[in-house]
């Protein structure tokens, strides 16, 4: 089982913001499971809080920018895309100004940080969310597509297409977040010329400097252009060259630099969907508000979806028949669970192949086979036992006997050949043998039966 992490000691980073051009102190600190990645603006009072959540998303012009109640986080994507590919799915960041500092352009200084720091596990499973469908946003008058598949595991394939510019079309792919240190984390943000005097008219970019940014250069600069930079950037206009179509000697990480920031900055802004992804994503033409409505769209999908689990057939179960026999002393035709695909601390996600063999068919009812909802609820209180009995040291001599249950809901009928989901998460902790779980039972997305389930765990008697 993985475990949710969160950073080990505290990380402090100083520098300038981007676009504000405004020193900034970011202090990262540990924080507990399932509190998410939250910034807190400590210069506007302790209630000033912002979730990194697409949804808080609220200008996307020249970076990703979240709100809450008027107070702002810009610039986020570069420390969301380190966070992010180093799996910390909880961390509380205190910084004293509104924006992020840009610090070389890329992640790099942000991963360090948090290598240095350390990963810390918390006593709490981490919840993938695993995408089940394809989602997709395409805008066919600007040439961009962005598409989602379901995929075990984390991958992007990313296109970019600035031709006739100096860039060109380039192509970045990241198979697995293992490659995003060496193969993404140092990539810059990148800037053309003659953008910036008009980021500079609308009062952006005030921290831009030659060390931050590869600047691409389309055409030959005459001298007295070359002394107006100089003048902007605070150089000496010897100190401006341009070559290979780069201002000021800045040599590229990778001669796809620009694909490969992109794709940092696509990471940064997908994490804001708030719980880690199993996705596949083909990527053409991104930016930061395409990102943001793709990351909305998969959160909506999510929420909708929320607690229902997933089942693959091609993974290893949890336990098998032969383990939970080991566990429950019930036996055919009683036993009515047949794998157990999933269990944490509080939870457990237990399976039942529903067929037309089923004894109980034989009655109920030989015209129109119904599975009787006594008999799920009955497998869900063996799923809930396999989680009470899993950490008894000679479970063999132990029972789980219902003591009552209550609010049973039965929405939906099973009938042979449906895959019966059975999903017990505790309500409280268990005391003296008393066990409370809610119990939810699927056919595919359908909730079929819920409940609240009470059982004590007694020794056998013998």
């Amino acid at each position: 089982m993985e475990r949710q992490t969160t950073i080990k000691n505290k990380i402090t980073i100083k520098g300038k913001g981007l676009h504000t051009g405004k020193l900034v102190e970011v202090n990262i600190l540990p924080s507990t499971a399932d509190s998410g990645i939250v910034f807190k603006r400590v210069d506007l009072g302790e209630e000033a809080i912002v979730k990194a959540l697409a949804e808080a998303v609220t200008e996307t012009s020249r970076g990703t920018t979240i709100e809450n109640k008027g107070a702002k986080v810009a610039t986020i994507e570069h420390l969301m895309a380190a966070l992010y590919s180093q799996q910390i799915d909880n961390a509380l960041i205190e910084i004293d100004g509104e924006e992020v500092p840009i610090l070389d352009g890329s992640s790099k200084y942000w991963l360090q940080a948090i290598e240095s720091s350390g990963v810390q596990e918390l006593d709490k499973a981490r919840e993938y969310y695993c995408l089940k469908e394809v989602v997709t946003y395409v805008d066919e008058e600007n040439d961009i597509e962005l598409v989602a598949l379901p995929y075990d595991g984390f991958k992007v394939d990313l296109n970019i297409d600035f031709s006739p510019r100096i860039i060109g079309s380039q192509q970045s792919k990241l198979k697995d977040l293992s490659e995003f240190k060496e193969g993404f984390s140092n990539c810059r943000t990148f800037v053309f010329l003659d953008e910036i005097e008009q980021l500079l008219k609308l009062n952006l970019i005030k921290g831009g400097d030659l060390d931050n940014a590869l600047i691409f250069v389309d055409k030959v600069l005459e001298k007295d252009q070359l002394n107006h930079l100089a003048n902007l950037f605070g150089k000496n206009p010897d100190e401006i060259k341009v070559e290979k179509g780069l201002l000021n000697n800045v040599k590229q990480n990778f001669d796809n630099e620009p694909a490969r920031h992109k794709l940092l900055d696509f990471i940064g802004d997908i994490a804001l969907v708030g719980k880690p992804l199993k996705a596949r994503f083909f990527v053409r033409r991104p930016g930061h508000k395409v990102n943001n409505i793709l990351a909305r769209k998969i959160k909506t999908i999510m929420e909708e979806n929320k607690g229902i689990p997933v089942y693959d057939p091609n993974k290893e179960p949890v336990y098998d028949i032969k383990a939970i026999k080991g566990l429950l002393p019930h036996r055919f035709p009683m036993l009515l669970i047949d794998k157990v695909i999933e269990i944490g601390e509080d939870y457990v996600i237990g399976l039942k192949n529903v067929t037309g063999n089923e004894d109980f068919f034989n009655g109920h009812f030989p015209e129109e086979p119904v599975m009787p909802g006594v008999l799920i609820v009955e497998a869900l209180g063996q799923t809930g036992g396999v989680l009470a009995l899993k950490d008894i040291e000679d479970p063999e001599n132990y029972s789980t006997y219902f003591m009552k249950f209550e609010e049973v809901k039965f929405r939906n009928k099973v009938v042979p050949g449906d895959t019966l989901l059975l999903k017990l998460t505790l309500s409280e902790p268990i005391r003296r043998g008393i066990v409370k779980m809610r119990g939810e039972a699927y056919v595919g997305n359908k909730l079929v039966v819920e409940a609240q389930l009470m059982a004590q765990v007694a020794k056998t008697k013998k």
